[in-house]
């Protein structure tokens, strides 16, 4: 089969990329292994995060470092392995995570991020699946009042630089809006701007169904080679080969390989996460996402139950599940809403595709023609997926960005030695 364009991994990213390139006229062909968005997409709290326009920090502070190296904490474990085989990305993210280098990442982060709603909208409309978003935010919620405070004077940092709207809420009102919340909390920032969808996979496949009302084509097939021959991209699959002018990797934490395939090295590593469903408990509801935000855990509503999604485990991708961070996670929140029983025999595990310097590579490869990267959204690729496939189809069409590309372009690393 030949396209004029074939994109690899059928995550958010890649489908949202797939439903741009197909709608400026190309032939398109989306390539997995599984059903759209049933890979990592599948497995986040389903929060589009206007509010995230700052990426997650290596720990640079004795306080913390000193909290996680027990490895007992909800919002980050580790496995030592894992830490030694990643040292190398490792190292450069707490480089890159020193005041003066990270000082300069957030705003070309978070000029991604401040487009994330709007271009999320330009594709639910039309794929008719607004009924899956709710825009009424999402509730980060604090046990202690220093705690409370200081977040407070970041989020209006947040609002000043980059607009995000909050608002604060104090206990009266926090009891209205969750009347079966704890009473140790002292308060919450509502994140007004910020989006939550009750299906994230859901979400996923309702963009790739628009994707193929458009024509274009949707392949589930194990990939298993790629090469450039003759002015053509040829991928090999189980179900034979594909090939096209262009293609695109949005693999997400699995690009590592593919990427020394083509003789990439890039300082990429993956933060696995677990999540699983409950019941309320009888008579309880919970009306917003909620974030415990001194534990680490978020609890969000969704169509398949409450869902409990841990926080960050180092780890190698294909590791066994370690599942004592979800346990903790789980004991936690049940003294903090009154959660019922579990809805799945097994929690789900996944892995978020990480690059040490926090952005994510995208645009064309800097050593081959007609390669496009699309990968390395930490745990906001669900978030920046819609945005990224606007980015990739303006810059293959040659037309100006809506935003400058060069800090996500794949050959940056190469100087990093006086970028830092």
């Amino acid at each position: 089969m030949t396209s004029d364009t074939l994109v690899l991994g059928a995550g958010m990213v890649g489908v949202s990329i797939a439903c741009h390139l197909q709608a400026r006229g190309r032939s398109v062909t989306l390539v997995d292994r599984r059903a759209p968005g049933r890979e990592t997409s599948f497995g986040n709290a389903g929060l589009i995060q206007r509010e995230a326009v700052q990426p997650h920090p290596f720990p640079r502070d004795l306080a913390n470092l000193w909290r996680v190296l027990p490895n007992k904490s909800i919002d980050v474990r580790y496995r030592a392995g894992a830490m030694f085989s990643e040292a190398n990305p490792l190292w450069q993210y707490w480089r890159y995570s020193a005041p003066r280098a990270f000082e300069r990442i957030v705003p070309e982060y978070a000029a991604l991020i401040m487009r994330c709603t709007a271009e999320h909208e330009a594709l639910f409309q039309p794929a008719g699946a607004s009924a899956l978003v709710r825009r009424d935010g999402w509730l980060q919620v604090f046990r202690t009042q220093t705690a409370f405070e200081q977040f407070l004077a970041k989020a209006e940092d947040f609002r000043t630089r980059f607009g995000v709207t909050y608002e604060r809420i104090d206990p009266p009102r926090l009891r209205e809006m969750e009347p079966d919340l704890s009473l140790e909390v002292v308060g919450a920032v509502h994140w007004t701007n910020a989006w939550s969808v009750i299906d994230p996979g859901g979400l996923v496949q309702a963009y790739a169904d628009y994707f193929r009302s458009l024509g274009g084509q949707v392949v589930q097939a194990e990939a298993t080679d790629i090469a450039r021959r003759a002015g053509q991209w040829h991928l090999e699959t189980a179900g034979g080969r594909l090939s096209a002018t262009d293609m695109v990797l949005a693999t997400g934490p699995w690009s590592p390989a593919w990427l020394a395939r083509l003789g990439y090295d890039m300082p990429m590593f993956v933060m696995r996460g677990y999540h699983m469903h409950y019941d309320p408990a009888p008579g309880a509801t919970l009306h917003y996402g909620i974030m415990d935000a001194e534990k680490g855990y978020l609890l969000t509503p969704k169509s398949a139950g409450l869902r409990l999604t841990t926080g960050a485990e180092l780890n190698t991708i294909d590791a066994a599940p370690r599942l004592g961070q979800l346990e903790a996670a789980e004991a936690t929140a049940r003294q903090f809403f009154a959660l019922g029983e579990r809805r799945e025999q097994t929690p789900w595990k996944g892995a978020r595709p990480c690059l040490a310097d926090m952005k994510p590579v995208i645009g064309p490869a800097h050593r081959h023609e007609g390669l496009w990267f699309a990968f390395g959204h930490g745990h906001q690729g669900f978030t920046l997926g819609p945005a990224t496939g606007r980015l990739i189809g303006e810059m293959m069409d040659g037309e100006t960005p809506f935003i400058d590309p060069g800090p996500y372009a794949s050959d940056r690393f190469h100087a990093r030695e006086s970028a830092i």
